[in-house]
């Protein structure tokens, strides 16, 4: 299990199935055994306290949990302040999954920084080429956030699953719309128009 504390209210959690203690667990099943999984994230929200100060007494919960390989998931937390009277916690669960048949998609960063942390990381994994992942990839600026936009995805190639793995430890899925890519279009800033991956490498 690793934790990661992305601001004071979020972390992110990624854990192996092994790790779970499920048989045949899945996505589906996460969602619909609530006591191994209110047991699941009990443990999460304790561990995470102790490993990097994530106090979520008085607070509502969102936890939203995405899989972009069969044997890892990832768990965001985010924490909202409750009534003043602290009150049992209340656990908002929504269903992420990776489509290995989209052509398209939009990822958020939530800084630069962590859009460069993320090209450092697969700069290192050497199965990755990033000229065969996609025909353009771009990044925007729109409020205060960084968005990668991959167009025209190959299907065909190999190594697909493990990049789109790496992107979601850094970055969340946004749906992708013509409305929404316009929208990064006519309001957005180009930080970098072709191969934003591997000009974000010579920048990390």
């Amino acid at each position: 299990m690793k934790i990661e504390k992305l601001t004071e209210n979020k972390i992110r959690v990624i854990i192996h199935s092994e790790e779970l203690g499920f048989t045949n667990i899945n996505l589906h099943s996460i969602m619909t055994k609530a006591i191994e999984t209110q047991s699941l994230f009990s443990d999460i929200l304790k561990k995470a306290e102790k490993e990097v100060d994530f106090c979520t007494d008085g607070c509502k919960l969102l936890i939203e949990v995405s899989s972009s390989l069969e044997d890892i998931f990832v768990f965001t937390i985010t924490k909202y302040l409750s009534d003043p009277e602290p009150k049992k916690k209340t656990l908002i669960a929504k269903r992420k999954s990776f489509d290995e048949n989209k052509k398209n998609y939009i990822y958020c960063f939530e800084t630069f920084d962590i859009f460069c942390e993320f090209c450092n990381a697969i700069k290192y994994v050497h199965k990755l080429k990033n000229t065969k992942l996609a025909k353009n990839i771009a990044l925007y600026q729109w409020h205060n956030a960084y968005y990668l936009v991959l167009k025209n995805i190959n299907l065909k190639y190999e190594n697909k699953n493990l990049f789109f793995l790496k992107l979601s430890e850094f970055a969340k899925p946004i749906s992708f719309s013509d409305t929404f890519e316009n929208k990064l279009l006519e309001h957005g800033q180009v930080v970098i128009k072709k191969n934003a991956i591997d000009a974000g490498i010579q920048f990390s």
